[in-house]
């Protein structure tokens, strides 16, 4: 059942609510003129009526048992912040997407953008003037980090009230309010589709935000069954949960059907709970799938995940959940460790060549294996499963913002460095995934940054924040995740991009991304046509790939130093990328272009050669 305020047009607005414990529940109109109306029960705790005299735009609250009013669980718009009433949408929109048939997934290369921080502006239609250039990237796919309205603190200026990341919402249904309206997004996506270019929505169906929660006021949203490093669980498999996975399934296809999104990635999803018969997930992705069925272009579900698990993308029939991909971490985590050096945290269990050659192969590395710093058996095999199911990357908001004070790799690796992780990452037959200016070596960081209202609630985030990184042993504090100067210092320097080494590097990113797109052997994704070696003396990684008429060997070497090696073919090659080319900004390559069967092949340190085999 769908949920929230429906505006039908002709000044009429349907109102539905799930409150399954209530005695009454009523729609609090507020403007042009207030007026109270009850709701009349329905069947499984629904609560619904059609108001008339309404227009968009007008604000209305819901009184719950004739006592306290609270803004609706499935608001489509708070233009006062969590704490205030919610706003009839008219969800009408001239779209000129027509033409649009979608990316396919396989083909898909995500670009991950925090709408507050990507522009000056930071709102949704200050994106539009820049796709031109990521489409000159190569890019067709932007991600975009959670909407979903969160809290700020609107005593302060209006252009920096809201700060988050935005995974503290607490209103799923809502646009981020200072990011733009509900239009303004679709504005966006409708240019987006113009330009070639998909859109991935970032939601949250594993905990609300703790400002503005007023969720448990309505109905059972939560569970103490399970906890959460947020608190408690959503309740999906308890008492009355029917209700909170139709409200999350519900939002899903909202913003599919009225948005036009493309895919939405599933943040976290770990911790979603579910011991039922059919799990959650499943429940979803069979929801996603009904509804693409009648669609011009089939819509996905991408999901974050540390489990190693591939059930969760398996198809039903096979008894997987059938979510079309989700997120490798260890690729990452195998690359970060060799590039940096760190050993700390999760990064012990990675740190040798091995691991990345393991991770190009069989994606996981931990396939039910023992990871130290788990201190038990983690992951399966998922070599069933297409290379093209699984997204990787070298940076992302996380792993960016997880370092104390938000230092992206342009700030821990040298200019070689830089080259050698982007190659890593789209040479993979993984779905690359880049974060924002990464492409040209942003220097601004990205740190953790919130906006409360709450002084307690301000003290306890900051609290948190300096004991998360006590363990690390760092003499400073982590910068005040409050301060509007740790959120403007996140803004990107976009100008960069055309100037010197930056440019080098977008040109790099473009090249690569090229290829990728048009090499016949990038473009199979098929495990069968793979190998790759690593030799821990030399800190080499080698990574064969062919298809029926080519094949393409690269060598990266994460040494500090000079190193030489034999390619492992009878072929002759020709060189066709290196990362050490002083057209490249580099030291100046030692690989020749042409290389004979059983010669050396020198590279330089921190660089990455890519060869094709002559046939």
């Amino acid at each position: 059942m769908k949920i929230g305020a429906h505006y039908l047009g002709n000044k009429e607005c349907e109102f539905t609510v799930w409150s399954p414990t209530l005695n009454s529940v009523a729609v609090q109109i507020l403007t042009p003129e207030q007026q109270v109306i009850p709701l009349k029960p329905q069947a499984e705790g629904y609560w619904q009526t059609k108001v008339n005299d309404v227009y968009p735009g007008t604000l209305y609250r819901y009184i719950l048992d004739d006592q306290d009013a609270f803004p609706d669980p499935a608001s489509q718009y708070q233009p006062e912040g969590v704490h205030g009433p919610s706003q009839i949408v008219d969800q009408q929109f001239e779209w000129t997407d027509e033409a649009w048939a979608g990316i396919p997934l396989e083909s898909m290369i995500f670009y991950e953008l925090h709408v507050g921080t990507f522009t000056p502006e930071g709102t949704f239609t200050a994106i539009i003037s820049r796709l031109p250039d990521l489409k000159e990237l190569g890019i067709n796919a932007i991600e975009i980090m959670p909407i979903a309205q969160f809290p700020g603190d609107t005593h302060i200026e209006a252009a920096l009230a809201y700060r988050n990341w935005g995974y503290d919402g607490v209103y799923p249904y809502a646009v981020q309010n200072s990011y733009g309206s509900p239009t303004d997004l679709k504005q966006l996506v409708n240019a987006c589709h113009q330009h070639g270019i998909a859109v991935v929505l970032d939601v949250v169906y594993n905990h609300f935000g703790p400002e503005g929660n007023y969720m448990g006021q309505f109905a059972p949203y939560f569970t103490k069954t399970y906890k959460t490093p947020w608190g408690n669980a959503m309740n999906f498999d308890d008492a009355l949960s029917q209700g909170v996975r139709n409200y999350f399934i519900q939002n899903a296809l909202y913003w599919l059907r009225e948005f036009h999104i493309d895919a939405l990635r599933l943040d976290a999803i770990q911790a979603i709970y579910d011991l039922g018969a059919k799990h959650f997930l499943w429940e979803l992705a069979e929801a996603v799938d009904n509804f693409s069925q009648g669609q011009k272009w089939k819509r996905h579900l991408i999901a974050e995940s540390d489990l190693n698990n591939p059930q969760i993308i398996r198809p039903p029939e096979l008894g997987g959940y059938g979510i079309d991909a989700q997120w490798s971490d260890d690729f990452h985590h195998a690359l970060h460790a060799l590039l940096t050096g760190d050993r700390q945290g999760y990064y012990q269990d990675f740190g040798q060549c091995a691991d990345l050659a393991k991770a190009y192969t069989d994606t996981f590395i931990y396939d039910w294996k023992y990871a130290p710093h788990r201190k038990r058996f983690h992951g399966m095999s998922c070599r069933d499963r297409s290379p093209s199911q699984f997204a990787v990357c070298i940076q992302n908001h996380d792993q960016i913002g997880n370092q104390m004070k938000g230092e992206r790799l342009t700030q821990r690796l040298s200019f070689e460095g830089l080259k050698l992780a982007a190659g890593a990452v789209l040479l993979s037959p993984n779905l690359p995934l880049l974060f924002m200016g990464e492409e040209y070596g942003e220097t601004a960081p990205f740190m953790y940054f919130v906006s409360h209202s709450d002084p307690d609630l301000i003290q306890a985030v900051r609290a948190g924040r300096r004991e998360e990184f006590e363990a690390f042993h760092y003499e400073d504090d982590p910068p005040d995740p409050e301060s509007a100067e740790t959120f403007l210092r996140c803004k990107l320097n976009w100008q960069l991009h055309n100037e010197g080494k930056h440019k080098v590097l977008w040109d790099w990113y473009r090249q690569l991304i090229n290829l990728r797109q048009t090499h016949p052997v990038l473009l199979k994704k098929d495990r069968n046509f793979m190998e790759a070696t690593s030799d821990e003396d030399k800190q080499l990684v080698v990574v064969r790939r062919w298809c029926e008429s080519s094949e393409l060997i690269f060598v990266m070497n994460f040494n500090s130093s000079p190193v030489s090696t034999i390619l492992p073919s009878q072929q002759n090659a020709q060189k066709k990328l290196d990362s050490a080319d002083t057209s490249w900004a580099g030291p100046g390559s030692q690989a020749p272009e042409h290389l004979s069967v059983g010669k050396d092949l020198k590279l330089q340190p921190t660089s990455i050669v890519l060869y094709e085999l002559e046939s």
